[in-house]
């Protein structure tokens, strides 16, 4: 007789463990969630299963930034500068605002030193479609 309370167990199991979830997502912005989504990860197919989710959110949430990640993905483990502006220069224009907008919002400006800040607004320039200069070319006089 006890076999029949079994669904009812595994089916309160299940909606218990999806509330603690909800819970946890919701207080403090997700902050208690983020160490066992981090725990949970570590198993391969779960691992898909959130990046599959992260990316399906991103592609609702901001299109051009979601192909934008897509066509930098074969390059974000490699370090090579040539390789890393290669795939930046197949991005479209929106797609590069999109990009340079998240990478903006990701690295604090106060922690970057001078040489990382220059380098960022260049590439803010270059993806509005100014020129890093800005105006004309300027040409060095001879001295005679």
């Amino acid at each position: 007789m006890w076999w029949l309370w079994l669904p009812v167990i595994i089916l309160g199991s299940v909606t218990l463990l999806f509330a603690v979830l909800v819970v946890l997502g919701r207080f403090r912005n997700g902050a208690l969630l983020r160490p066992v989504i981090a725990r949970l990860s570590r198993i391969g197919f779960m691992r898909r299963l959130f990046t599959r989710l992260a990316t399906a959110g991103l592609e609702r949430q901001n299109p051009e930034l979601a192909s934008a990640m897509r066509k930098l993905e074969s390059v974000a483990a490699n370090t090579n500068p040539q390789a890393v502006q290669k795939a930046m220069s197949r991005l479209t224009p929106a797609e590069r605002r999109a990009y340079m907008e998240m990478a903006s919002e990701q690295m604090p400006a106060e922690s970057a030193n001078r040489q990382m800040r220059r380098q960022a607004e260049r590439m803010q320039q270059q993806a509005r479609g100014g020129r890093p200069g800005g105006g004309s070319p300027s040409r060095k006089r001879k001295r005679k």
